[in-house]
């Protein structure tokens, strides 16, 4: 699931003998959540400090890279055929998936395929020992403490075994990357009864069920899009990147293939700027951010769903070069944002909807045009120099 970036270095605090005693205070806290002690000291006893975390947990493209590199490799010619070949092998739990939670089976292929590809990539880290390092060296972060004692519930419960219990850098396992108490919540057994722990390591059905599940109590509606590609009117100015279905039919946005949704509200998404494919965003594209908080990520797994489902391609290729902002270039431009009362938000290098508004408003604000709350090194310039 959404895995957090973790940037502080190991230092001279993280000794050996500082690991141990930190292990010893979280006793107390897992006891009152039901842990043993025969559970708490199986784990913690020969527990260490994992030192590859920083430099793992700082490799995240799918907030580094251009969306159209990510989404590349992401809807790949490979993974395409592959999950219509998943489609075929998995065809009835699908069906009832889809009956039961009212989620398109296409989309919860294209998640297993994205967070695992299919089982081949879910990590082999010890999330006992990976959460436990991110606790101690983050105590900023309470929630990796947290998930650690999460994850000794579900050793205590015996819904897994310790050797099960392997992962991605931030404690997320299985083919679903949940995170323990993601695990807790969401995963279930698509048999039913509750007699049979969620095998998210081993069985295809109770993966997919357990993606449905959670996408389901997140918000999905079945009744609404992701997104759409769109056609914007030669010269654009994109006056808004937030309006409703009547409006943005006004204003001559069409849609690519199809038809679009009669009613409603969407945003406008150019992930390349105006040179690029542009998208209207749905209700259910923020509910697939609560997988994994990115656009890249986001917009990738629907046209993944798309691909699978055997929709069209993208009516609008990406441009050909767009311009790598740094994620210091990225900070500056939010900082300097927020500077200018544009944007209310952290100056982490991480774009989303919030940063996307901030640059549309000061692009208007500054006779840019188009005003495609597009990144550039243009931008970066322009803010150098701009006025509060």
């Amino acid at each position: 699931m959404i895995e957090f970036l973790v940037v502080a270095p190991f230092g001279a605090r993280a000794s050996s003998a500082d690991f141990v005693a930190f292990l010893l205070t979280l006793w107390p806290r897992a006891r009152e959540k039901g842990v043993s002690r025969a559970t708490f000291d199986a784990v913690t006893g020969g527990l260490t400090l994992d030192s590859s975390l920083p430099q793992a947990s700082s490799i995240q493209p799918e907030f580094d890279r251009p969306l159209q590199d990510y989404f590349k490799e992401a809807v790949s010619a490979a993974r395409i055929a592959e999950g219509r070949r998943v489609a075929v092998s998995f065809k009835a739990p699908l069906r009832v998936d889809e009956a039961r939670f009212g989620v398109p089976g296409e989309i919860l292929l294209a998640a297993w395929a994205m967070e695992s590809d299919f089982g081949r990539s879910r990590g082999k880290r010890d999330i006992f020992r990976t959460l436990a390092t991110l606790a101690f060296t983050r105590p900023d972060r309470p929630l990796f403490r947290d998930e650690f004692i999460e994850a000794l519930l579900i050793l205590e419960s015996g819904q897994a075994s310790r050797a099960q219990m392997t992962g991605s850098w931030a404690g997320a396992m299985g083919d679903p990357q949940f995170l323990p108490s993601a695990y807790r919540k969401y995963a279930i057994s698509a048999s039913g009864g509750g007699a049979t722990p969620p095998d998210i390591w081993s069985s295809p059905p109770d993966i997919l069920a357990s993606i449905a599940n959670f996408l389901k109590l997140s918000g999905w509606r079945p009744d609404r899009p992701w997104a759409k590609e769109v056609l914007l009117p030669d010269r654009f100015s994109v006056p808004a990147l937030h309006a409703t279905m009547a409006e943005w039919v006004a204003q001559g946005v069409g849609a690519a293939s199809g038809a679009l949704p009669a009613d409603g509200e969407a945003a406008l998404f150019l992930p390349s700027g105006a040179d690029g494919p542009a998208f209207l965003l749905f209700e259910n594209h923020w509910v697939l951010k609560q997988y994994n908080n990115s656009d890249s990520y986001a917009l990738s797994l629907g046209l993944l769903a798309q691909r699978i489902a055997g929709g069209p391609a993208l009516a609008r290729a990406w441009p050909d070069h767009v311009a790598i902002l740094s994620r210091t270039d990225k900070a500056f431009i939010q900082a300097r944002l927020a500077a200018l009362g544009l944007y209310d938000g952290a100056a982490d290098g991480k774009f989303g909807p919030s940063s996307r508004d901030a640059i549309h408003a000061f692009q208007r604000r500054a006779g840019m045009n188009p005003a495609d709350g597009f990144a550039t090194p243009a931008l970066v310039q322009r803010l150098r120099t701009a006025s509060p």
